[in-house]
């Protein structure tokens, strides 16, 4: 049985990165081992769409290429860097649970500035 397969312009569609970052991520080695069919054009798969996914959750939450890059490194090799890419993901769970504290503080901050602009208007 044939496994489905996505041409690049589908997985853009589906994942919303550009046709540019889909071809700039396998340049660099973030996409390896992408199947091309006869014509040599890219065909994804399922297993791609849930990798490309997790790549931009990492993106999202501020991890730098050069992480992503080192995460992917050690995929490729398989199970026996599982420590090591747990250890990466432990310390960026660091990084963005500082974020959203930083995020939250901040946010109380503002909130306390429309309170006390809201006591202002009072009189209106």
């Amino acid at each position: 049985m044939d496994k489905k397969t996505f041409t690049i312009q589908q997985i853009s569609n589906i994942t919303k990165l550009s046709v540019h970052t889909l071809r700039y991520y396998e340049k660099i080695g973030l996409l390896d081992k992408v199947e091309r069919d006869i014509n040599g054009y890219r065909q994804y798969t399922e297993s791609d769409i849930s990798w490309i996914y997790f790549l931009i959750r990492l993106r999202v939450t501020g991890m730098p290429v050069s992480e992503m890059k080192q995460f992917s490194d050690l995929r490729s090799q398989g199970d026996s860097t599982v420590s090591l890419r747990r250890e990466l993901l432990e310390a960026h769970q660091k990084n963005v649970e500082e974020k959203i504290k930083d995020l939250q503080n901040n946010l109380h901050k503002i909130e306390e500035k429309i309170n006390y602009y809201k006591r202002l208007d009072v009189g209106d």
